[in-house]
């Protein structure tokens, strides 16, 4: 498997998982004018505009977003002086003013920075195109067959036969909802991540192959297969998606929403970064695809928190902001991944030692209402805070009164929640390439609980909008108060402290995801 965020901690001693991320109600950058129909169109720098020379001390190749106004005078223009300012355009998403760029030119984004119509730009890594891989930080824990065999012989009714070691179900109360319905196939959920296996037994009935992409690039490619991760590339995509619609087929597992779809959007690289420019063509496609629910169970890289103070980072959060606001207005419904480090988000400052992740990190201390982890904190993205088997936040989840949304399972150290048996893992079971089974934890895979709480409520309610989705996300989950003192290891200490009524706090935001609520109102 290959790099998954480099220096990230792994939470627990649990296996290393693709991270995560919160969310705020603001953010001081301005929103996109409306979108213009169409899809995403790529555009060759204008012919016969000369380039500026490259200066004499060029850097590496890098991608740089460019964000403009929306306007057809400015796209142009601003289209000409990518050219003369010695970048390429590589993808154009002139309905909310998103361009792309590669340039070895180390003064390029200062250089677009003073064109009339930019709004901001900057670099969107630190490595040059070409990046080496790095190292592996884990693996999931595969299911072996003697535990599979024994799930199967605990089955009853119409269980599929790993259904028992899915404690997460009836959690959230997936397999109560599961007599109701198992969701409608005409809605589909995308999986804005490293990339699905879509030839999974438990994946193929439910996969949408008009719906799925490799946005690695910045721009779409639609070739057959290439959504799914190569051998070398992480399997986190296709766990969080067999978590989401694993089919119930008597085969393996069953997902929270086994009756809808599922498409896989590449956007990791096979070094496992998120760049901005993959994840805004990741949104933008789903906008366009009739994605109902998008899952985004990661940080874009390479910063973990984006300073809107630096030019850099601040064109990263416009760029993602505008990408995400568009699949809203569009009807899709945003969740992403809180975090894994026990960061209290509503504090006044966090030490962040990881970015950039992709260049030379060092310790700084950032103001979360300033410096903000996309796509989690940015407006109306739904944020996903991790529950383990006991209910309680695990372990490494971060928190944060107003910033976390509501709470999934996620699992946590069996030594801390062990799940109540057959079940025998505290951690949560999903697919992995391959056709086989295995555990992962963090708030990557509470994510797609909520995603597909999010397909179950849009199958009840077929043409509820993007927002009454959300609202009905958060009146239809079970308050959970604050969970006081929260000890979670026993040493008398407290590991954080949770703030808020049971409605709305800190810990689990509205509450519990609730899924059986879901398809009965």
């Amino acid at each position: 498997m290959a790099h998954l965020r480099t220096g990230r901690r792994a939470s627990l001693a649990v296996p290393a998982v693709l991270s995560l991320t919160a969310s705020l109600g603001f953010l001081p950058v301005a929103a996109a004018a409306p979108a213009s129909a169409g899809t995403a169109a790529t555009a060759p720098a204008a012919a016969g505009t000369p380039a500026k020379a490259v200066s004499a001390a060029a850097g590496p190749g890098l991608s740089y977003v460019v964000n403009t106004r929306t306007d057809p005078r400015t796209l142009a223009s601003v289209r000409r002086e990518i050219g003369r300012d010695g970048g390429t355009l590589v993808a154009g998403y002139d309905r909310i003013g998103v361009l792309v760029a590669h340039s070895a030119d180390p003064d390029f984004a200062r250089l677009l920075r003073a064109v009339p119509g930019v709004v901001s730009a900057g670099a969107t890594r630190h490595t040059p195109l070409a990046a080496a891989s790095t190292a592996d930080l884990g693996a999931p824990q595969v299911l072996g067959g003697a535990q599979a065999a024994a799930a199967g012989a605990a089955a009853t009714g119409d269980q599929d036969p790993l259904e028992p070691l899915q404690w997460d179900l009836p959690a959230i109360k997936a397999d109560k909802a599961h007599q109701k319905t198992l969701g409608s196939p005409d809605v589909t959920v995308g999986v804005i991540d490293t990339g699905v296996d879509d030839t999974h037994p438990d994946i193929a009935p439910n996969f949408d192959r008009a719906a799925s992409v490799d946005c690695v690039s910045g721009k779409p490619d639609t070739a057959d297969g290439a959504w799914r991760p190569s051998a070398s590339e992480s399997p986190h995509g296709t766990h969080v998606a067999g978590e989401i619609a694993a089919a119930r087929n008597g085969v393996g597992m069953t997902g929270v929403a086994p009756g809808v779809k599922v498409a896989g959007i590449k956007v990791a690289n096979p070094d496992g970064y998120f760049y901005a420019e993959s994840v805004v063509c990741g949104f933008v496609w789903a906008a366009e695809h009739h994605v109902d629910v998008t899952n985004n169970s990661y940080f874009t890289d390479p910063w973990y928190f984006n300073c809107t103070t630096d030019p850099d980072q601040r064109a990263l959060v416009d760029a993602v902001d505008r990408a995400s606001r568009y699949a809203e207005k569009r009807g899709t419904v945003n969740i992403a991944a809180a975090g894994n480090e026990s960061y209290d988000l509503a504090a006044d400052s966090i030490t962040d030692p990881q970015s950039p992740n992709d260049g030379t990190a060092s310790d700084r201390v950032i103001d979360p209402r300033r410096c903000f982890d996309i796509p989690t904190q940015l407006p109306g993205v739904v944020t996903v805070a991790a529950t383990g088997a006991k209910g309680l936040k695990a372990s490494y989840s971060n928190y944060g009164r107003g910033v976390i949304d509501i709470a999934a399972p996620g699992g946590d150290s069996t030594v801390y929640q062990p799940p109540a048996p057959p079940a025998t893992s505290g951690l949560i079971l999903g697919t992995l390439p391959g056709g086989k089974w295995g555990y992962m934890a963090g708030t990557s895979m509470a994510t797609p609980h909520v995603a597909g709480v999010a397909a179950l409520i849009k199958s009840t309610h077929p043409h509820a909008s993007a927002a009454l989705v959300k609202a009905l996300l958060y009146l239809e989950a079970d308050a959970t108060p604050c969970t006081d003192p929260y000890d979670i290891n026993g040493d008398g200490k407290a590991d954080a402290v949770c703030r808020g009524p049971a409605n709305h706090n800190g810990f689990y935001g509205r509450g519990m995801a609730d899924a059986l609520a879901a398809v009965t109102y």
